[in-house]
């Protein structure tokens, strides 16, 4: 069987183009995740790895799209390859089917995250000099106006963690930081 797998970062992001060339292939089942390909834990690229068996063909337009780091679609590929299963990406024409597509999905592999490290690092030297520059101040602190009645609730276990987490809209790490920065201005 032709398997597809489809991927875009967001949810906003237009998968048009990708589902043409799986008809174009003739793909028979279509897996598709609207999420980031930093890790390859997504939930229908699971599926798809659960769902592939010996003998299917995993078709994808691009390395990018299967995995963003050379660990990760190595990883990946040697599951598959377990299963006897083929993996082909259309845009650098690679089939792991051969010995020559192998040694290029490796190469290609570590060339996309070779280019993702430097987009990072770009990132990351451009925030520094609009930092220094008193152009870059992160983003905008958000209070929430129930927040010291809730974590004092949460204190006396009233409600656990999660549930004041949720009140308040905020992720763990954020709910943490917010409490111990609490603490520390009132010493």
């Amino acid at each position: 069987m032709n398997i597809g797998y489809i991927r875009v970062s967001t949810e906003e992001q237009n998968t048009i183009r990708q589902e043409v060339l799986m008809e174009e292939l003739g793909v028979e089942k279509i897996f598709m995740d609207k999420a980031s390909g930093k890790n390859a834990q997504r939930e229908e690229l699971k599926k798809m790895m659960d769902f592939a068996r010996q003998g299917d063909t995993i078709i994808c337009e691009s390395i990018s799209c299967f995995a963003r780091n050379t660990k990760d679609l190595l990883d990946l590929i040697e599951e598959l390859n377990s299963k006897n299963v083929i993996f082909v990406s259309k845009k650098e024409s690679i089939d792991t089917n051969t010995p020559t597509g192998k040694f290029m999905l490796t190469m290609f592999g570590a060339v996309a995250e070779l280019e993702r490290e430097y987009i990072l690092q770009r990132q990351r030297e451009g925030i520094a000099e609009a930092k220094k520059q008193g152009k870059y101040k992160g983003r905008k602190r958000i209070e929430h106006p129930e927040f010291q009645n809730v974590v004092q609730r949460w204190k006396k276990g009233d409600m656990t963690a999660k549930k004041a987490m949720e009140l308040l809209g905020m992720k763990k790490n954020t709910f943490y930081r917010r409490v111990r920065e609490n603490i520390d201005t009132k010493k």
